[in-house]
């Protein structure tokens, strides 16, 4: 059994964890109703912009322009990998990193090559550990506020890479917030840009989409610009995502951490219990051995 002052030392490292711990999930809960908020107030205006979107492409056709075509036998592939700059954040990171590596398996071939633009720390040193081609890093990005600006910039260098032949596909991944206990890794394809798919043509796919909206100058020349905005609107979008999924992960890890302590606590005051109790008897055991040994 351990000396009281062993326990006494452990007692003290787990309580310091503890406060550690709490303060980060309190931190994390603070940030995670901004994130949260950016988030919800950002979706109705991604889904209007897809549904408008979707309506003008219908109207001008998939060859209305480069950004719709579908390339055959794509062999460059990128991927917009979106993970936290920070740990201590359950398996949030592991997660998105493990659905990158099953879509380069499933796509694995001769001839196929993958490269990654990273926003955050975690995705570039498993990029740079497992010496995948990296275009570019962003950092400090994810989990703090986030401008459009970012979204546009680098949606922009993918737009004009996509043209230029430098990729064939590009997808991203990112983690979608559910809800506090269910953040899940998505893939989505950004170039070329999937057929729109909406809710009514969710619930009924033999339903054509009926949205009519009337523009001026043509659809065509409309797309010409929408096309690329609904590049970054996706990515902009993916990053909101993924740092209110960070948020609330930390939040559920670092709980989860704390009643750890919580428990480990009860187990150590247990023990120095026993530990007292056990020293307490010897001293008395001493004491009655020479009494007695006095009186003999």
């Amino acid at each position: 059994m351990p000396s009281l002052k062993d326990v006494e030392l452990k007692i003290s490292a787990v309580k310091k964890t503890k406060q550690i711990t709490k303060a980060m999930n309190m931190v994390a809960t603070s940030r995670l109703r901004g994130a949260q908020n950016n988030m919800e107030n950002f979706r109705p205006y991604a889904g209007k912009f897809a549904e408008v979107l979707g309506s003008l492409a219908e109207k001008a056709g998939d060859e209305a322009s480069p950004l719709l075509i579908p390339r055959e036998n794509a062999r460059k592939i990128h991927i917009v990998l979106c993970t936290s700059d920070r740990g201590l954040c359950g398996g949030f990171n592991v997660n998105l990193i493990h659905k990158a590596q099953a879509f380069m398996q499933e796509k694995a071939a001769d001839g196929v090559s993958f490269s990654f633009t990273n926003f955050g720390k975690k995705g570039r040193d498993w990029c740079r550990n497992n010496n995948q081609e990296r275009v570019s890093e962003h950092l400090g990005i994810v989990g703090s506020k986030i401008g459009f600006n970012v979204a546009s910039t680098e949606g922009r260098k993918l737009v004009e890479a996509f043209l230029a032949d430098t990729y064939d596909e590009v997808y991203v991944v990112y983690a979608e917030f559910f809800g506090m206990g269910k953040q899940v890794p998505v893939l989505k394809q950004m170039l070329p840009i999937p057929p729109i798919v909406t809710e009514e043509a969710e619930l009924d796919a033999d339903t054509p989409y009926l949205a009519e909206h009337i523009c001026e100058p043509s659809a065509e020349n409309l797309l010409s610009d929408l096309l690329p905005r609904n590049v970054y609107v996706q990515l902009f979008s993916a990053l909101l995502e993924t740092s209110t999924s960070e948020h609330a992960a930390r939040m559920a890890a670092m709980d989860n951490a704390t009643k750890a302590c919580n428990d480990m606590l009860e187990d150590l005051t247990l023990m120095y219990n026993k530990a007292r109790q056990t020293a307490i008897t010897a001293e008395l055991m001493d004491i009655v051995g020479g009494a007695e040994a006095l009186n003999g």
